[in-house]
């Protein structure tokens, strides 16, 4: 039990650091491209963890850290370059909201469990989280999706794709997260090197905010996350996973409210409240499901899981 709260408590603070990521992107890139703030962010970010892997001496990568690294190195790319276009035209609170629409489609996608398909409740509490969004999009009135809204969706499949492919390439592997980490990294900064070369240069333009934000997205939303999510799917599941990084949207409208100077109505309070009991419904018939599951199938304990 005290491992599970640790790793739904390390899911929470990702989902904490990703809902302000939104503010921070939007920040940054009205001072920046987009591909050069998506360049920054990775190569500051490959940097911090070619560093921590000198630092602490490892072993290089193995080839299951390699492959599945760049695999998801191209994934995750993927999703920064929908998320970070998608928030420079759309409000950032809105687009920790439809983001979050993940929570559903994660586990349509999550092949990890050995138990087969997930227990009609589970998606009752999905369904929850969904009306929660509505109510929280509903604090800002409810509007015509825009070009940033719907790029916000597809980074919201391409993300559950991503979240499920995280489980199925390194459950039951030798897989760290640092060297996992390091890899997606460097994949991301050659994937954006050349698209964002010939506006490298407005780095030298912009003042010290900037660069901060640049940083807090390379450090904490992208080296800090990828780390804590990788470890936390390995601990888990993909599907539970992604329930607790459903509470992304909360954070993203509190800090939309508290530094973005957003307002905040009662239906968006109620939102807020339906998301963290369908969040916490979710994580209870998920957890009983997977228990349930390995008491009954003892031999689990002498073979690895299949991906």
């Amino acid at each position: 039990m005290f491992h599970t709260r640790r790793t739904d408590a390390v899911l929470l603070l990702v989902a904490i650091v990703w809902g302000s990521s939104y503010l921070a992107a939007k920040t940054a890139t009205h001072a920046l491209p987009v591909l050069v703030v998506l360049f920054a962010r990775y190569a500051i970010s490959a940097i911090a963890c070619l560093a921590l892997v000198a630092a602490r001496r490892k072993e290089r990568c193995t080839r299951d850290e390699v492959r599945a690294g760049t695999v998801l190195g191209i994934t995750q790319a993927a999703v920064l370059v929908l998320e970070t276009y998608g928030v420079a035209h759309t409000s950032a609170a809105d687009a920790g909201l439809i983001i979050s629409l993940t929570i559903v489609l994660t586990p349509l996608l999550d092949r990890t469990t050995d138990n087969g398909r997930l227990p009609p409740r589970f998606f009752a509490a999905t369904g929850v989280c969904l009306l929660a969004v509505a109510l929280l999009m509903s604090g800002n009135g409810f509007h015509t999706p825009g070009i940033g809204d719907l790029l916000m969706l597809a980074a919201a499949v391409v993300r559950a794709a991503h979240v499920a492919l995280v489980g199925r390439l390194t459950k039951g592997r030798d897989v760290r997260a640092l060297q996992l980490t390091t890899v997606q990294t460097a994949v991301g900064s050659a994937l954006f090197v050349v698209p964002a070369a010939s506006a490298l240069p407005t780095l030298t333009r912009v003042d010290a905010a900037v660069w901060g934000q640049l940083v807090y997205l390379a450090l904490f939303c992208s080296v800090f996350a990828f780390l804590a999510q990788t470890w936390a799917v390995q601990k888990s599941s993909a599907s539970r996973a992604s329930l607790l990084l459903g509470t992304e949207p909360v954070w993203a409208v509190v800090v939309g409210v508290c530094l973005g100077g957003e307002g905040f109505t009662v239906l968006a309070a109620l939102g807020a409240a339906l998301m963290v009991t369908g969040t916490y419904w979710g994580q209870h018939i998920e957890r009983t499901h997977r228990t349930t599951h390995i008491e009954e199938s003892p031999c689990r304990t002498t073979a690895p899981t299949s991906v």
